[in-house]
């Protein structure tokens, strides 16, 4: 509810500025708080229909450590088998035989590393791929500098496509076409890398400074010659930002997509699932969870020498 504004030659006489404005004030403070009712109206409503449809709410039959069965909540009643899960993937270590214990632990390190070594190739291709992607259609997909609605429509529902289809789907998309391997997995990841960075960096383009674009313009520039020396220099820092985390994000899906035959360690999780070697999938998170902690520190440290602050740091 918006409040209307009162001139002064509005108010009557007997009306001072000093009372407008308080009644104003709670009047407007008065429509706040309606709207904050009903907003958070709303959000629990909301709220509860999706942990109903969700089953938060079911009841279900256990069967207790006696035999007996009984009814309790799901989440009571699944908990517990969380912690079994957790307990079983957990292996058997101690200082007496650490070294042996690690070695049995990690028993098929050196299938893994080559593994590990395919996950993050097929990542980086397809970060590669899907900068080129998302960069190219990024500037057509921004409303400030689209050539025109049309090319703008098509660019934007392309975009929206590539990156609603999970990376899970194009896999086995790609993998029907091409056979199970590595050029499946690359496909898959980069087709919707290249939906996801298209509308992030489409979104950084349309908040940039459009004075350069305009002088570029003036001097008989092209549309072309717009975006090369007026758009791109004050959109590449955050471009870089933007690459750097979705090549950490492609390393996790990348070692994911292995699980329909799309090459890298997902094909190792689910071996290790299909024969219930727990140890094994623990194993697998540990190096999946250190590769990815080095790739975050290095592009951290990347990103900052090429923005420049690792010289003030």
């Amino acid at each position: 509810m918006s409040v209307q504004a009162t001139s002064l030659s509005d108010l009557p006489p007997s009306v001072a500025p000093i009372d407008q404005f308080e009644s104003d004030f709670l009047a407007h403070r008065k429509s706040m708080r309606l709207n904050w009712a009903i907003g958070s109206l709303v959000f629990f409503v909301l709220f509860m229909l999706t942990a109903w449809i969700g089953d938060f709410f079911k009841v279900t039959q256990v069967t207790t450590i006696d035999g007996a069965r009984e009814w309790r909540w799901i989440i009571s009643a699944g908990l517990p088998r969380l912690g079994e899960f957790v307990v079983q993937t957990v292996p058997t270590l101690t200082w007496e035989n650490l070294g042996a214990d690690l070695a049995n632990w990690f028993w098929r390190w050196p299938i893994w590393m080559q593994l590990l070594l395919e996950t993050i190739l097929i990542a980086f291709m397809a970060t590669v791929l899907g900068v080129i992607g998302g960069f190219v259609l990024s500037f057509p997909a921004a409303r400030n500098l689209t050539p025109n609605k049309y090319v703008l429509w098509v660019c934007r529902r392309y975009l929206e496509i590539a990156r609603t289809v999970p990376e899970l789907v194009w896999a086995l998309i790609f993998v029907f076409c091409f056979s199970v391997g590595p050029m499946a997995g690359v496909l898959a990841i980069a087709l919707h890398a290249t939906g996801a960075l298209g509308k992030l960096y489409s979104e950084v383009n349309e908040n940039i400074d459009m004075r350069p674009l305009e002088g570029v313009k003036a001097a008989g520039g092209s549309w072309f010659d717009q975006i090369r020396y007026g758009a791109v220099p004050q959109v590449m820092p955050n471009i870089i930002s933007y690459t750097l985390l979705r090549f950490e994000i492609n390393v996790r899906a990348s070692s994911i997509i292995g699980y329909v035959g799309a090459g890298g360690l997902g094909q190792e999780f689910r071996t290790a699932m299909s024969f219930q070697e727990y140890t094994d999938l623990s194993a697998l998170f540990v190096i999946i969870f250190f590769t990815v902690v080095i790739i975050d520190y290095l592009s951290e440290k990347l990103r900052h020498r090429i923005i420049g602050m690792g010289e003030r740091t």
